[in-house]
């Protein structure tokens, strides 16, 4: 399949479609996405929780149906759940199955029949994890494990996306799995991600995007952080933590 997009005349530049999208763009045309979760336990001894798509409707587009590109997949293996397609979006930053592009990919996944599953990272699902231990942009031994297990619980093709900090912990996967990676997965897809780290850890602490997006996520992230605190005692220096006003201060101190 292969679309173009063009932005409207009255939506110029990243800035204001980033922000229309996330407040006031419509994400699903059929009724709210309803989810089922799983909780995983991790190999350190943590969990995290997979949400995966209820309602998904009788296969319908051709993409559908495609075989697996993995010569050591048996599209046909016993006691398999499924063999049409399966896709795993892992999320950006402090996103969760709850976030508009999950909501959008979900609304799109059940129109195709595809099975979609949105894995949290660590302490993004709405309930802390248990290890003293957050999640960070090049967290690929935990995309890791997990595109494992969905490989050996799913017999037809297996997709893999990933939005924002979701797509750079992706990449980082398939670049160190190496030849494993095209044995685990039939694709891997990158969205709007920040692959050089540096370059965007300067541009959104500078400007407009200090103004609008830091503030965003630290909302979010510095609760989170708290919590852990109260789990682990000494993690790190609270009120240091709470002078944050960067995400580079902030992940000195947590992440």
């Amino acid at each position: 399949m292969s679309w173009s997009y063009r932005a409207p005349w009255w939506l110029p530049g990243g800035q204001a479609q980033t922000i229309y999208s996330a407040l006031w763009a419509r994400t699903h045309e059929q009724p709210e996405p309803a989810w089922h979760r799983e909780r995983w336990d991790t190999p350190d001894q943590d969990f995290i929780d997979v949400d995966w798509l209820s309602d998904i409707a009788s296969p319908s587009h051709n993409n559908t149906l495609i075989p697996s590109t993995n010569p050591s997949i048996d599209s046909r293996a016993a006691g398999a759940e499924s063999v049409g397609v399966l896709c795993v979006l892992f999320h950006g930053l402090e996103g969760s199955s709850r976030s508009h592009y999950a909501q959008a990919w979900a609304d799109q996944a059940r129109q195709w029949g595809w099975r979609l599953a949105v894995p949290h990272f660590r302490g993004c699902s709405g309930e802390p994890n248990r290890a003293p231990r957050a999640y960070h942009s090049g967290d690929f031994e935990e995309v890791s494990w997990i595109l494992q297990r969905m490989r050996s619980e799913h017999a037809g093709p297996l997709l893999a996306v990933g939005v924002s900090l979701g797509g750079n912990a992706l990449m980082r996967w398939a670049q160190e799995a190496g030849e494993m990676a095209r044995h685990t997965v039939d694709a891997v897809v990158s969205v709007g991600s920040p692959l050089d780290l540096t370059a965007s850890g300067h541009a959104i602490g500078r400007g407009f995007n200090r103004l609008v997006y830091t503030p965003m996520f630290l909302r979010t992230m510095k609760p989170r952080a708290m919590t852990k605190l109260a789990q682990y005692p000494g993690l790190f220096d609270r009120e240091a933590l709470l002078r944050a006003r960067d995400l580079y201060e902030f992940d000195n101190l947590f992440t």
